[in-house]
C-alpha cells in the first residue's frame, strides 16, 4: 500500500541551524548588560546548590553504579560526592555531565525559565563543567582546552549561550510541543549544552552548527515520567547528548546543516508551533537567562502559588488541627500537571498540589525536607490532604491561586496569590538564593565549606581557573 508522504511543512523556514551557529561561534565575551552577567552567575549559583544538595539521593547513587560499570576513566567529578579514601569522585566527563544533570533536578528545585517551563541550567551547566574539568584539570587545579587555561568567564559565557539557545527554541515550539507529552527541559536541552559546550571549545561556526545539528537528533523526555527518578534524567541525559554533540563535531562528524529547521528536521517534527521569529528576534541582544526564576519550594512550578498561599495562612494563625476544609481554586493546567490526590512518596508528591497545600500550611514551607516520603505519608499529613477541595476556575492565571481555609469554629479565611515568591514580579533575592544554598548543601560539605563555595561561585566569572570551586565541590 502506498503511503501518503505530504506533510504540512514550512519550506521556507529561515537557516536557524545558521544563524545560532553563528551567535554561539562569534557572539562577544560578556556581550551583555551587568544584569544579565548576575543572571548567570544567580543562576549558576542555583543550579550547584541543587545538583550538591541531592548528591547522596538513591537516584545518584543508582546512576553512579550504573556509569561505573562502564569503567570510565576518571576525568570528571560528580559534585558532592567521595570515595571511600576521601577523594573527590572522579567518572568520565560524559558520565559527570549526566550525574550532575540528575542531581541538580532531583529535588525539582532547580531554576525555571517561567514562558516555556525550561529548567534551563541543569543540561548547559552539567555540560560545561564535565567538559572544562574533563578536557582537562591539571595537577594545579586549572582547566585546560587544547593548552589554553579555561577561565571562569569562558564558563559563565557558555551558560549564557547555551540557556540562549534552549530557551529560544523553546520559546518557538511551546506550548504545542509540551502539550504533546515531551519534557521540554530535556528536549531543547541538548541543543543548549550542545551550544554550551561548543563555546567552550571555540568550535568555528561549521563545527557549531554541526554540533547543534547531531543534538537535533536527540531530543530527550517524556512527560509520562515525571514523578519517577526518570524525570531528572532527562536534564542529565540533555547534558550528556549536548557534551558528546560538540565533541563528535569537533572531530569532524557531521549533521544536516538545517537539522533544526528543516520540514523534517528537529522543531518541525516535534511541534505544529514554529515561531522562527521567537529564536531569531534581538538574538544577541536580548537574553533569555533574564527571564529566569528560582524555586523556593521543592516541587513543579504551578504548585507554588498553592503553597505560598497556604503559607500565608500560617502566617495568620491558622493551624492544621482547626481546619474543616481547605477550598483550593486553580488554572486547570495546575490539576493537569500536579493533581496526585495521593502521592505515596516524596518524588510523586512534587506533582501534587494537595501536597504542597499541606506543606505550606503546616510547616510554612516547602523543602526537600517536606518532600521526604516519611513526611509525605505521615497519617496527620495524610488527613490533612485528604481536607484540600480543589477545583478549576480557568479565570485564575495558570501562576496564581486562590485559597479559603474553612475552620472549625465557622470563620473562613481567604488568601489570592498573583504572583508567588521566586516568579519575576516577586523574585528570590540573592540572600534567599544563599540560604536555599546552605540549606541544600550543608547536610553535605558542612555549613564553612558551603559558605566558601557561595562565595567562589558570586565571583567565577572573575576567576583565573576552577581550582578553588572544583575543590570545594566535593
Amino acid at each position: 500500500m502506498a503511503r501518503n508522504t505530504q506533510v504540512s511543512a514550512d519550506h521556507n523556514a529561515p537557516p536557524i541551524t545558521q544563524i545560532l551557529a553563528q551567535f554561539v561561534a562569534h557572539h562577544p565575551s560578556r556581550g551583555w548588560s551587568d544584569a544579565v552577567d548576575h543572571e548567570a552567575h544567580r543562576t549558576f549559583l542555583n543550579w550547584l546548590g541543587c545538583a550538591v544538595g541531592a548528591s547522596r539521593h538513591e537516584a545518584a547513587d543508582a546512576a553512579l553504579a550504573a556509569v561505573q560499570m562502564l569503567q570510565p576513566s576518571r576525568q570528571a567529578g560528580v559534585l558532592g560526592r567521595k570515595t571511600a579514601d576521601g577523594q573527590a569522585c572522579k567518572v568520565d566527563m560524559a558520565s559527570a555531565a549526566l550525574i550532575n544533570g540528575i542531581t541538580s533536578h532531583t529535588f525539582d528545585f532547580d531554576d525555571t525559565h517561567l514562558k516555556t517551563i525550561i529548567h534551563p541550567a541543569g543540561p548547559v551547566a552539567s555540560a560545561i563543567l564535565a567538559l572544562a574539568e574533563g578536557t582537562c584539570l591539571d595537577v594545579t587545579g586549572t582547566a585546560r582546552l587544547g593548552g589554553r587555561a579555561i577561565t571562569g568567564r569562558e564558563l559563565i559565557d557558555a551558560l549564557v549561550i547555551g540557556i540562549d539557545v534552549s530557551c529560544r527554541v523553546g520559546n518557538a515550539m511551546y506550548p504545542d510541543h509540551y502539550d504533546r507529552g515531551w519534557h521540554i527541559t530535556g528536549s531543547t536541552g541538548t541543543l543548549g549544552a550542545a551550544a554550551a559546550c561548543a563555546r567552550l571549545l571555540q568550535l568555528d561556526v561549521h563545527q557549531a552548527a554541526m554540533a547543534l545539528g547531531i543534538a537535533a537528533s536527540q531530543p530527550i523526555g517524556m512527560r509520562e515520567q515525571f514523578g519517577s527518578m526518570t524525570k531528572p534524567f532527562h536534564p542529565g541525559g540533555a547534558a550528556r547528548a549536548g557534551l558528546m554533540s560538540a565533541l563528535l563535531a569537533s572531530q569532524g562528524f557531521t549533521a544536516s546543516p538545517k537539522a533544526i529547521e528543516a520540514p523534517r528536521g528537529m522543531v518541525q517534527t516535534l511541534s505544529t508551533k514554529c515561531d522562527w521569529n521567537e529564536i531569531t528576534h534581538e538574538l544577541g541582544q536580548r537574553f533569555e537567562i533574564s527571564f529566569n526564576s528560582y524555586k523556593p519550594f521543592a516541587c513543579g512550578i504551578v504548585i507554588h502559588p498553592s503553597i505560598d498561599a497556604c503559607a500565608q495562612l500560617k502566617a495568620q494563625g491558622v493551624k492544621p488541627e482547626d481546619v474543616e476544609r481547605i477550598a483550593l481554586k486553580v488554572h486547570s493546567l495546575v490539576l493537569e500537571l500536579t493533581g496526585k490526590k495521593e502521592p505515596q512518596d516524596g518524588l510523586q508528591a512534587k506533582f501534587s498540589v494537595y501536597h504542597g497545600c499541606v506543606a505550606g500550611l503546616s510547616m510554612g514551607q516547602a523543602t526537600e525536607d517536606e518532600y521526604h516520603d516519611a513526611f509525605v505519608t505521615r497519617p496527620d499529613n495524610v488527613a490533612l490532604r485528604r481536607k484540600v477541595v480543589a477545583t478549576v476556575d480557568d479565570s485564575i492565571d495558570e501562576a496564581s491561586a486562590d485559597v479559603t481555609a474553612f475552620l472549625k469554629d465557622g470563620r473562613q479565611i481567604h488568601v489570592f496569590v498573583q504572583h508567588a515568591i521566586g516568579s519575576l514580579e516577586n523574585p528570590m533575592t540573592d540572600a534567599m538564593l544563599e540560604g536555599k544554598f546552605h540549606g541544600l548543601a550543608d547536610p553535605v560539605l558542612g555549613t564553612e565549606k558551603t559558605s566558601a563555595l557561595i562565595t567562589s561561585a558570586w565571583k567565577l566569572g572573575q576567576s583565573a581557573n576552577l581550582r578553588e570551586l572544583m575543590s570545594l565541590s566535593f
